[in-house]
């Protein structure tokens, strides 16, 4: 088989993977800091909540079951008091998390029920992953509310964690939330646009990556670390989310969320993003 046939073939492969997730019934989402806040002011955007809003609970009106992992509560917080960037103090960041969860799940029951959709929360630590029973009481209160059609709404529990905050960030939770309920497919959406072979933003050369089936050594060079000022992810958090996915057999999109529709477009099989997925 030559080079240009083998190349081909790939591509069909992926290109079917990427058709069979419109099939995906049980779908956890992330959406990171950068994604729901303004850069330059720090400040939650309003209208790419609303956006996010309207996709859910129409993929929530398509029998799909969806669960919602959100970050922002601290940028939430510092936007009361007009900072952009967070304390070096834990003990600080604990207090805006407090300040700004409340008022980031105000905006999330104002906007979703304009759609008519039912919420709740749930703030996690790391220990409904790592002590059982904690686990499944998460996995039934959860399992609960997605069969009542209703979107758990999820972030970690800042206000009262410590460890840079306890699970240090939520591309982490999310992934311990997809293993614990058993789901079809993560998604995280962020400020990239998916993985690059190289920086592109020093590098013109650097091609995205459609899909990727290993999370090996040359993947995890790609990663860097922290992302914005806001948020405590980056690009390693997220090869650390997608390496757990793939050893539990889940597959994971990431994906640019500024993008229009985002979330529709991958489920109807849209190459965009990196595709991570066990062959």
């Amino acid at each position: 088989m030559t080079k240009m046939t083998e190349d081909s073939e790939l591509k069909k492969i992926e290109k079917q993977k990427r058709g069979q997730l419109k099939n995906t019934k049980r779908i956890v989402v992330k959406v990171g800091t950068s994604t729901l806040t303004y850069p330059e002011t720090g400040k939650l955007n309003l209208e790419r909540i609303d956006k996010f809003a309207f996709e859910l609970s129409d993929l929530v009106g398509q029998d799909k079951e969806i669960i919602f992992v959100t970050s922002a509560a601290i940028a939430a917080g510092l936007g009361q008091f007009g900072l952009s960037k967070r304390s070096e103090r834990v003990e600080k960041n604990q207090a805006f998390a407090a300040i700004g969860q409340g008022m980031l799940m105000h905006i999330y029951e104002k906007i979703f029920s304009e759609y008519g959709q039912k919420i709740a929360q749930i703030l996690l630590t790391k220990d409904a992953n790592t002590v059982e029973h904690q686990r499944q009481n998460a996995r039934a209160v959860l399992l609960e509310l997605i069969a009542m059609k209703v979107i758990p709404i999820i972030n970690e529990n800042d206000a009262v964690v410590v460890d840079e905050i306890q699970i240090g960030d939520n591309d982490t939770l999310s992934a311990m939330v997809a293993k614990i309920v058993d789901a079809d497919l993560l998604i995280l959406l962020t400020d990239i646009d998916g993985v690059y072979t190289g920086n592109p933003r020093t590098n013109p050369n650097a091609k995205i990556l459609n899909e990727i089936n290993e999370v090996n050594s040359d993947v995890e060079q790609m990663a860097g670390g922290a992302g914005t000022s806001l948020g405590t992810g980056g690009m390693i958090t997220k090869i650390r989310a997608a390496k757990e996915m793939l050893d539990a057999r889940i597959p994971m999109v990431l994906a640019p969320g500024k993008e229009s529709n985002i979330i529709h477009r991958i489920l109807d099989g849209e190459e965009i993003g990196t595709l991570f997925e066990k062959r």
